[in-house]
């Protein structure tokens, strides 16, 4: 535990060896990463290595319940694994409750030695993680909305590497500064690391490029604003200008929000300052400070344009190998529902009731033992099940009125997959409650975005618009606000894979499901066994 004082409030949070973003994991593609977590808080935890893919490491994928017990206080357990095949951004989490709202830190995986990135060489890379605050303890906040079944309090900040910026109260000295040479290539390595919201980004009157997503390369574009979702990373080249500006420049992130749901609708900003000629006796503060322009909280507009350009680079070296024949297909609703209010208790959701999401209409209970151990000592009986539904359980009109009943069913049921099989998955977005965009993210695979648009998913006629050339190949996608994402994945890599909404308190209400993939044949298609030091429930 580590005191934190932001917003002129001091409070006491879990960190990773007291640093407050936590501390940054630099390897190189290829490298083998031993991680050793030790618990010395009063609060169970793992850590989710997101966007590894931990092939046949199934066991250090860290979302508890799921892989692993948590690490309970006192006891620690080893992170192994080895990045194979990766190299850009990505970061590490908690993966138990709202713990992740501090525990959270940036990956570089560099490419291997002497390989050179595709593009230009930066004159310096830094990492700006998205963040979100509160005064208050969110483990109380969550725990008491899941207890009265409304929403929960919104944050009181966001942060630019742990920093909220000067237009919040008392918060002029923590406003993250990046000082800048003229005439230079920065790489921002951008990840979102906020619990409940998607941001825009912009820096004044600076163009970006935008050369990687979760990291995989794309085809490098333009924009001054980018759009990015809890759980997604973005690397962008920042060109500096030739000459001192003579002004200092504001880089702004605000929410994009398409719920009806209240959100936390502030603005964290941070500071682009020229280093100073020494011959030039202005002082900086003098400079003006220019703000960027930021989308309006709702622009889809916006969102789907930004989303478009996201393409693979696809070309010999960076293939994009997107599976062209396709053995299982699976169409899923995301969104919200509700749950009655037990007896004897007054509730917080519409009309008496309790707020709840689902996928299918399944709202995922969470076990008391992890389903990796389960699977694989082959003791399903009493954890889960394994009659997922492929489809909804009635079709709707999922896009217009909702039905009359929506209520969920709750049950821990997975999907079970034969190794190297080929899925092709449609997520739909339904406005019951409301219509809202979801950044849905797939642990152990990358997923190549074949196609996506907006009202009910016509499958006689939107696969004819599908991108099998050069789709972007992610591990998180927002399903657009009143529409749908086609994805398309190889189960190559064994165990027990979650998915869920990125929007932590989504997950909380149960909007997540499982893959299990079963063994291949040949001994590189098999689960190891567990490490020896694997946590105990």
């Amino acid at each position: 535990m580590q005191n934190v004082t932001r917003l002129c409030q001091t409070k006491n949070i879990v960190t990773v060896n007291g640093k407050f973003p936590g501390p940054r994991i630099i390897a190189r593609e290829g490298d083998r990463l031993v991680i050793k977590v030790v618990n010395n808080v009063q609060h169970n935890v793992t850590i989710h290595w997101h966007g590894v893919r931990q092939l046949r490491s199934g066991w250090a994928d860290g979302p508890a319940y799921i892989t692993q017990c948590p690490i309970q206080r006192g006891q620690s357990y080893v992170y192994n694994f080895t990045i194979t095949g990766q190299r850009g951004t990505l970061f590490w989490h908690a993966h138990i409750s709202w713990l992740r709202v501090t525990l959270y830190g940036p990956i570089v995986i560099l490419p291997k030695k002497g390989v050179a990135y595709p593009f230009p060489q930066p004159f310096k890379e830094v990492p700006i993680l998205f963040g979100e605050w509160w005064k208050a303890d969110t483990e109380k906040i969550i725990n008491q909305a899941l207890q009265t079944g409304g929403p929960p309090n919104i944050s009181d900040a966001y942060t630019i590497n742990g920093l909220p910026g000067l237009l919040y109260n008392c918060s002029a000295k923590d406003t993250f500064k990046l000082k800048v040479k003229p005439g230079k290539t920065y790489l921002l390595r951008v990840v979102n690391a906020a619990l409940n919201d998607e941001l825009f980004f912009s820096i004044a009157n600076h163009n970006l490029t935008v050369v990687e997503v979760d990291a995989v390369y794309v085809k490098p574009f333009n924009t001054n604003i980018i759009l990015i979702t809890p759980g997604q990373t973005t690397n962008i080249l920042l060109k500096t200008k030739h000459f001192h500006p003579n002004a200092t420049f504001l880089m702004s992130a605000r929410p994009y929000a398409t719920g009806p749901a209240s959100f936390d609708n502030s603005t964290t900003t941070g500071i682009l300052e020229y280093h100073q000629h020494s011959n030039n006796t202005k002082k900086s503060n003098k400079f003006p400070l220019l703000k960027p322009k930021l989308p309006i909280f709702n622009d889809t507009t916006f969102a789907t344009s930004f989303v478009k350009k996201i393409r693979s680079l696809a070309n010999a070296k960076f293939p994009a190998n997107v599976p062209k024949k396709v053995d299982k297909q699976f169409f899923f609703t995301v969104g919200l529902g509700l749950n009655p209010c037990p007896k004897n208790q007054t509730c917080q959701g519409p009309n008496n009731t309790k707020l709840a999401a689902s996928v299918n209409n399944v709202s995922f209970v969470q076990p008391n033992v992890a389903l990796l151990q389960s699977h694989y000592f082959n003791q399903s009986k009493g954890v889960y099940t394994t009659d997922f539904p492929v489809n909804p359980p009635f079709k709707f009109n999922y896009t217009g009125n909702p039905p009359n009943n929506t209520f969920v069913t709750s049950g821990t049921k997975v999907v079970v997959l034969p190794f190297n099989t080929s899925v092709e998955l449609v997520m739909q977005d339904t406005s019951i409650i409301s219509a809202e965009s979801h950044p849905l993210h797939l642990h152990g695979f990358n997923f190549f975005v074949v196609g996506q648009g907006f009202g009910n998913y016509n499958s006689s006629k939107d696969p004819a618009n599908f991108n099998f050339v050069d789709p972007a190949e992610r591990n998180t996608v927002g399903v657009p606000s009143g529409g749908w994402v086609a994805i398309r994945f190889l189960a190559d890599n064994p165990g027990v894979w979650f998915m869920h909404c990125h929007l932590e308190v989504h997950t909380s209400w149960g909007l997540k499901m499982v893959w299990m993939v079963n063994d291949g044949k040949g001994p590189k298609q098999k689960l190891p066994p567990p490490p020896a030091d694997l946590p105990k429930c």
